[in-house]
């Protein structure tokens, strides 16, 4: 029977979608990226090798299996077609397979120029964006001055929109930011080039998804950074600009919320962070640094250090609530097994009240003193582990633990970067 399975990340971003999309995808018939651009990376080893994907889904590495750029997604054609480009040249990329939604929005150079120049001009308040326009392209999305993927086909449509956004993004640039403005003419070549390249792949998705599951097909739905970035639910203002939980696999990809049969979320052993904003359970002490190295926590796109702390089971149930979580994922369990004492936080004191809610508001996040439970090291390997009951006896426990405090059942556990690398319970497409 198909079905049709959502993946969000539980946390901030970076939990390891990509491997377990990657997994999933071959018994997917379609994958679907929903949301969010290239300020996202998900990063696989398959055979031997490493991929890191910003734009295309990950389930391109599985022959026959259709990939789908969806209208809740904002592309960047110069960094997508670089994508397609390094994958033909590794023999992965099959054109006839990669679908790109027309009612996508495109990033923009003057975006990515306004992204940047904004975050120059905060210093010390910045919110720590990639820099790569995400936030500037949802911007004008909203404000109706977008320019859409299906733009690309009618060139004089797009002219005249390009060169009546640069009207006010040059002013903006030049004389409020500092910075420099652009030329319409160069921007309407280059986006005219990219148009040429991108036509046999833009298409309506929404309508491609629908026949795909008139016909029976199984689809897997790719969220990209975490719950706890979303613009509405996460620790705003640092959040990314769209939403990144399971409700926007509908807006996103143009499909109704009851053709969606599941939802999985990702979640690391422990937690971790890029970029600025609130972290209850951050360790800034010899332990972090521990959980940073053996986790090799450096961001995918952009090679920042991730900020490491312990498991967070008071957010979890934040984004379990959020997403109508019915399946946990639970990677990286293998970093933590050097470690001989381990923390997770049950609940929080908030000027010394106590508290099991996970507060949006940032000052509210700030003052807050995690309450942990510590749970005893397995310090004993966990690689080589293929079904649950061969992990250490407290290993298993601390996962029995995870699933107790959130209320939800772990189907894979992940204990390596490899595919074989990971152990399923109960498979969400069976």
């Amino acid at each position: 029977m198909a079905k049709n399975v959502v993946i969000v990340g539980a946390q901030w971003g970076d939990e390891g979608k990509g491997k377990i999309v990657d997994i999933l995808s071959e018994h997917a018939d379609v994958v679907v990226r929903f949301q969010g651009g290239n300020n996202a990376g998900h990063t696989i080893y398959a055979e031997g090798e490493k991929y890191v994907f910003h734009l295309i889904p990950s389930g391109i590495l599985h022959e026959g299996t259709a990939c789908v750029l969806g209208n809740g997604v904002v592309i960047d054609p110069e960094v997508l077609l670089g994508e397609i480009e390094k994958l033909s040249t590794q023999g992965l990329f099959k054109g006839e397979n990669l679908f790109i939604s027309k009612d996508a929005h495109l990033i923009m150079p003057y975006h990515k120029a306004l992204d940047i120049a904004r975050e120059r001009r905060k210093g010390k308040e910045k919110i720590g964006t990639t820099g790569r326009g995400i936030g500037p392209a949802y911007e004008d999305k909203v404000a109706r001055c977008g320019i859409k993927v299906g733009d690309l086909l009618n060139p004089e449509r797009l002219k005249t929109r390009i060169t009546a956004n640069l009207a006010e993004k040059n002013h903006l640039l030049m004389n409020i930011l500092g910075a420099k403005g652009f030329s319409p003419a160069e921007i309407i070549a280059d986006y005219l080039g990219y148009a040429e390249k991108l036509l046999p792949h833009i298409t309506n998705t929404s309508i491609l998804l629908d026949t795909a599951m008139k016909e029976g097909r199984s689809i897997l739905f790719e969220g990209a950074q975490g719950t706890l970035l979303d613009v509405d639910y996460g620790t705003y203002p640092y959040v990314t600009s769209s939403n990144t939980i399971a409700g926007a696999a509908s807006t996103g990809t143009g499909i109704g919320p009851t053709k969606l049969d599941s939802v999985i979320g990702i979640t690391k052993s422990y937690c971790t962070r890029v970029g600025e904003g609130p972290f209850p359970t951050e360790l800034t002490c010899a332990d972090g640094e521990k959980l940073r190295e053996l986790g090799g926590e450096f961001g995918a796109t952009t090679g920042r250090p991730r900020r490491c702390g312990w498991f967070d089971a008071v957010a979890l149930k934040h984004s379990v609530r959020l997403n109508g979580i019915d399946g946990l994922v639970i990677t990286k369990l293998d970093v933590l097994d050097g470690m001989d004492e381990i923390k997770l936080c049950t609940s929080y004191l908030i000027d010394g009240a106590p508290t099991d809610e996970f507060p949006t508001d940032t000052s509210m996040l700030e003052r807050i003193e995690p309450v942990y439970e510590t749970m005893p090291g397995w310090m004993s390997p966990t690689k080589t582990a293929t079904r649950f009951d061969e992990l250490p006896e407290k290993a298993q426990s601390y996962i029995k633990r995870m699933e107790e405090l959130t209320g939800v059942e772990c189907v894979i556990v992940s204990v390596g970067t490899g595919r074989k690398e990971a152990i399923i319970r109960k498979h969400p497409f069976e």
